[in-house]
């Protein structure tokens, strides 16, 4: 009863109700399970990821992108991950300081999230507490991921749409990132447009992600944004809602909805395997004679 109180109090909206649920799957108190089973099947709200790497202001253009949102009346949950702290495992950016103007705006829902060590740039419960926000009323879910590198491109399985943000000075480093979290972009932003350089920088990467980039042959369109002056969103946002008119398309969620079937999968299969026990297991059996890694495994 108690659950099913909840859920309904989630269902109508109720901000402190939200953030109990939320607190509940992420810290994995008992039911949390039984609250995602009964929540599951209904709602459906589209998911738009902001990843990119450091300072390339992705939280200044999630803040830009919740004043176009509520503008055109809309409401909408976001959900910000932040570096976990090495002492309590919390998000080590928890205030938020430039989304502070929407804490107590009534069509704003905002929860800050720890990495906890997870590498992909996401909670470890993300696409949990992403499936509990999909039943409140809520018009998208935004999420905006830790600063990320070529291998942290967890955001592609969970959101509609992904927005990768760089800023003009990132010129030298794409050819890093070309093989990780470059190819999950379905929207590139050039941000901190004003500075030098921006617009040649725009062009080679329109050149470098054009049609010869991509084996569809869709060219993934390019932005230029100052997000904290709000230029560029009105067109930001077009583009996103056209995307997301493109990928509601029954190959595209089958796509999405087997990624995070995998994860979830995968995350129930070695919840039972923590780090400190294998380490005390690999040290007794060291002890007892010969360790051999590859037979040791085949025992899980």
């Amino acid at each position: 009863m108690l659950h099913e109180s909840l859920l309904q109090q989630v269902r109508s909206g109720d901000f402190r109700s939200i953030a109990r649920a939320v607190s509940m799957i992420e810290n994995e108190v008992p039911g949390f399970e039984e609250i995602l089973e009964k929540a599951g099947a209904e709602g459906r709200r589209q998911i738009i990821g902001i990843t990119g790497p450091p300072g390339a202001g992705k939280s200044t253009l999630v803040d830009g992108l919740i004043g176009t949102l509520v503008a055109k009346g809309k409401r909408a949950a976001v959900l910000c991950v932040d570096p976990s702290s090495p002492f309590h495992l919390g998000a080590l950016l928890g205030d938020r300081i430039r989304l502070s103007r929407w804490y107590n705006h009534p069509d704003v829902f905002i929860r800050s999230l720890a990495t906890r060590g997870s590498m992909g740039g996401l909670h470890p419960s993300i696409l949990e507490i992403a499936t509990l926000l999909s039943i409140c009323p809520f018009d998208y879910i935004l999420v905006e991921t830790v600063g990320v590198g070529q291998s942290e491109v967890e955001i592609a399985g969970l959101a509609d749409v992904t927005v990768v943000v760089l800023v003009p000075e990132a010129g030298d480093d794409i050819q890093a990132m070309k093989s990780g979290v470059m190819e999950v972009a379905d929207i590139f932003v050039v941000n901190k447009s004003d500075r030098p350089d921006a617009d040649l920088f725009a062009n080679n990467l329109r050149l470098m992600t054009g049609p010869s980039y991509v084996e569809s042959g869709h060219e993934i369109p390019v932005l230029k944004t100052v997000a904290s002056s709000y230029q560029g969103m009105d067109e930001l946002w077009t583009e996103i809602e056209t995307q997301l008119q493109q990928k509601a398309l029954p190959d595209r969620q089958l796509q999405l909805l087997a990624e995070r079937a995998w994860h979830l999968i995968q995350k129930k299969r070695m919840k039972d395997v923590n780090r400190d026990s294998l380490r005390e297991m690999i040290r007794t059996a060291i002890s007892q004679g010969s360790f051999n890694l590859y037979s040791f495994i085949k025992t899980f």
